[in-house]
């Protein structure tokens, strides 16, 4: 069959015309590439309208035999309108209309809606239709021919400008599926609840503040999704009644008998929701309840521990404001909360977790609360007034205060015996102080001195805004080193060191201050902050001794390593790990990443700043806050994973050869410019150098040139596709660019289907983050590689789409395969390979058999 060539809609002709005319379809080019059997796809050409007017002028055939009809919102909307005007009567047997828009992009790549704003009246009389697809349109209003569609079973208007639906819509008997999403819905109607067949319900993305009571009729209902609305409360209709109890008995039962009961789905989640009715615990079939990020301060008993239940977000326990936010007020948002991987419970007293954002080419800390979920799981939260970059740190505890002329007391939370008390007059201006303390192990410092008595105190870091010193004496409580009281130790053993960053010296001020003993603590009085830190041993020289003692407890032996992606080779991980870490933490990623060995071992003090810097070709493709001028900023702290993900790219031609490009990486800050002795530097290999590691990266040679359209991306590095077989059909290259152009802002839901975990996705997200089709392309074909030669492969690939709402995706895969099918039968055919066929040897010798390729 044949495309019909593109021109004018024929006028009225007298038979001979209407001869010729049918004579010139059969005999012209071919007829639409997608009619293929029952289906008929005209949403990705050009006029299409035109074409089917043109098919249904000529009367052609093949149209009594279509019952699947796409066709693009796009099109001119008088024009549209009129074709499908001739719809109910050239398709009489008509079972699915798919009128999607979407198919255009704006500069940024979003889906543009389509112009379709009504539908004609006629359509009503399609009494074969079954599945209507309106989405991605400009419908304000549901077209009236709609519900006169007495055997539509799905209904598909997300993405349009919907502000309300008729009553007449529960006058659709047969409707199983219905997906208002992303439109402007305020209220429901209450024929709504009349829909007895209806199974999947989504309303997601609305408006919606209120839901009417008749909803809980919906006795068939087995997914209803209502998230991102203002529903503030919910119906006690969606859950079975609540208890009827005797006036003789002290018993009560309840009787599953109304609500939801075929409920097995319920999305709530990203509301305003402070209550939800009991009975949603005792619905019979529930497998989860989605209740996350609304204003719940208490669940009922039925729900608080049930394990379909999902409540992250919510603000369980706490008690309402005392007053509410005057009129006007900026309500601030809340950031979403951080899940901490690290043993932070071990040293909470002495650590502490902090969320810190960038504003203005600094960090500053937030407020930040944690919230134990459970042993060993912590999640770190916050209030932002904007979006930023934001990162959670853990360092020792740090307690500041505003010292007033008046004096004040400040102690540390992480050990309250340690005390700084500013007397009346210490200063004349109001300044802010700051305390931070360092614990020390006592067995590390004794095996390090080789004395077993040897104790030190923790470190005291005190520093001050303004002014470098007090008016008056300030008096610092410290506790005796560990092991040691006030009434049996030796004073000549008793060392007060001090030390004043960012010299690395340690002073023993004893003899320069008065220290005050008791049976716990040593207090002594200072003019001006610094470090102080109390020790007890027997050896002299005791600030020589403090200062390598400093250095070797901040100083560890790491080996760096740069591994590549295994299916995306652009995509660099770089590490820096303690020695006794690599071994594990190779082995975890050595399933996903493949590269060098790590780097010789290497040594580095904690809070070292180091930088990555790519060469021979290589550059970072990112726009990050610790990427200057293409190398990547470090700072190493041991209980942190010193873990970043870059993209690379080069300017070199990868069409002639690999890239053999490397990694080396350097100590201090970022540079203005990687200096051009680097080279020299690699030579000394002394403890001050600058270069400490080089690593070989890699990037293979690409496999064919990027076609025309393919754009950023389209260079993956993937294996021959081989989804399908011959007999069902292959899915190409080719077909799964074709299906990634169509996918647009739906392609999340389309992977978490295809069994793509959500840390995956969001992966893709940040890697194509200004690129849409990059996303679609890296997913879809990521996927693909991982499922070739496996059976079933397309067969999951459509019915990720059908449960996507993406039927007319799904539609075209099938159509895709079913072409490649007749193809490969014809091909046996031809070369005398199928029974019964009447070919002889000759002819088919002389003609070899089609590929079976869509």
């Amino acid at each position: 069959m044949a495309a019909v060539e593109e021109g004018p809609e024929p006028q009225a002709a007298g038979a001979g015309d209407a001869r010729d005319a049918t004579d010139a379809v059969d005999a012209g080019p071919r007829v639409p590439p997608l009619l293929a059997g029952n289906r008929l796809s005209l949403d990705l050409y050009p006029e299409g309208c035109r074409w089917l007017r043109h098919l249904c002028a000529q009367q052609h055939p093949q149209l009594l035999e279509v019952e699947f009809l796409q066709l693009s919102g796009h099109e001119d909307p008088q024009l549209l309108e009129a074709t499908l005007a001739r719809v109910p009567r050239s398709l009489p047997h008509l079972r699915s209309l798919v009128l999607k828009g979407g198919q255009c992009r704006d500069a940024l790549g979003a889906c543009l809606p389509g112009s379709l704003t009504t539908l004609p009246s006629s359509l009503g009389g399609l009494a074969r239709l079954v599945h209507l697809d309106l989405s991605f349109n400009s419908l304000e209003t549901l077209p009236d021919c709609v519900p006169q569609m007495r055997g539509l079973g799905a209904l598909l208007l997300s993405r349009n400008r919907l502000s309300e639906l008729p009553e007449a819509l529960g006058a659709l008997p047969a409707l199983t599926f219905l997906a208002v999403t992303h439109n402007r819905l305020q209220t429901l109607p209450t024929a709504l609840g009349t829909l007895s067949t209806l199974q999947h319900l989504d309303l997601s993305e609305n408006l919606l503040d209120t839901l009417p009571p008749e909803i809980g009729g919906l006795s068939s209902l087995a997914e209803l999704s209502l998230a991102s609305n203002q529903l503030r409360s919910l119906p006690a209709s969606l859950g079975p009644e609540v208890a009827l109890s005797g006036p003789l008995l002290a018993l009560s039962w309840r009787l599953p008998t109304a609500g939801l009961r075929s409920l097995r789905l319920l999305i709530l989640h990203s509301n305003l929701l402070a209550s939800v009715p009991a009975g949603l615990g005792h619905l019979p079939l529930l497998t989860r309840l989605d209740l996350r990020d609304n204003q719940l301060r208490d669940v009922p008993p039925e729900l608080r521990d049930a394990p379909f239940v999902r409540l992250q977000g919510n603000p369980l326990g706490k008690a309402l404001p005392d007053s509410c936010s005057a009129p006007g007020t900026p309500v601030v948002p809340e950031m979403p909360r951080l899940f901490l991987t690290s043993d932070f419970d071990r040293v909470r007293r002495c650590r502490e977790v902090v969320v810190r954002t960038l504003s203005d080419d600094s960090w500053s800390d937030l407020e930040t609360h944690l919230e134990e979920e459970a042993p060993k799981r912590l999640w770190a939260h916050c209030q932002v007034p904007h979006f930023s970059w934001f990162l959670v740190v853990s360092r020792p505890v740090s307690n500041a205060c505003l010292v007033p002329p008046e004096g004040t007391l400040l102690f540390s939370s992480g050990n309250p015996g340690i005390k700084v008390t500013f007397p009346p007059g210490a200063t004349e201006e109001p300044c802010h102080v700051r305390m931070q303390v360092v614990h020390v192990a006592d067995r590390e410092l004794q095996g390090l001195l080789g004395e077993p008595a040897a104790a030190v105190s923790p470190l005291l870091c005190l520093s001050q805004s303004g002014p470098s010193g007090f008016l008056r004496p300030v008096t610092v409580q410290l506790p005796l080193p560990p092991g040691i009281t006030g009434l049996s130790l030796d004073r000549s053993h008793l060392h007060l060191l001090y030390q004043a960053p960012p010299t690395a010296t340690w002073d023993d001020i004893t003899a320069e201050v008065a220290l005050e003993l008791t049976h716990l603590y040593a207090r002594f009085q200072v003019m001006h902050f610094s470090w102080y830190w109390l020790w007890y041993t027997t050896k002299t020289c005791v600030g020589d001794l403090a200062r390598k003692a400093w250095a070797r407890l901040r100083l560890h032996h790491v080996n760096l390593i740069a591994l590549q992606r295994r299916r995306d080779p652009e995509q660099v991980l770089l590490q820096c790990l303690p020695r006794h870490k690599v071994d594990a933490t190779l082995r975890r990623l050595l399933e996903r990443y493949h590269g060098p060995e790590p780097s010789d071992t290497v040594e580095m003090f904690e809070g070292e700043k180091f930088f990555a810097a790519f060469e021979r070709g290589l550059d970072v493709d990112a726009d990050r806050p610790d990427c200057v001028e293409g190398r990547v900023c470090f700072v190493f702290y041991s209980h942190l994973k010193n873990v970043k993900e870059v993209y690379v790219t080069t300017t070199l031609d990868r069409q002639a050869q690999a890239v053999r490009g490397q990694v080396s990486f350097y100590r201090g800050p970022v540079p203005e410019e990687v200096p051009e002795e680097a080279e020299a530097a690699r030579q000394r290999r002394g403890a001050d150098a600058l270069w400490m590691a080089t690593l070989p990266i890699k990037l293979p040679r690409l496999r064919g040139s990027e076609g025309p359209g393919l754009g950023r991306g389209a260079g993956l590095s993937l294996a021959p596709l081989n989804l399908g077989d011959a007999e069902t059909g292959f899915l190409t290259q080719s077909n799964l660019l074709n299906v990634a152009g169509r996918l647009g802002p739906d392609w999340p839901a389309v992977a978490l289907h295809l069994g793509l975990s959500y840390q995956e996705l969001q992966r893709i997200r940040h890697k194509f983050r200004d690129d849409l089709d990059g996303q679609i392309r890296h997913m879809l074909f990521s996927w693909a590689e991982r499922q070739a030669g496996q059976p079933g492969a397309v067969g999951r690939l459509v019915q990720a789409l059908e449960q996507s709402d993406r039927r007319d995706v799904a539609q075209e895969v099938r159509a895709i395969l079913e072409l490649g099918r007749r193809k490969y039968q014809d091909g046996i055919r031809h070369t005398s390979l199928a029974p019964g066929d009447d070919a002889s040897p000759g002819a088919s010798a002389s003609q070899p058999p089609e590929p079976a390729q869509a």
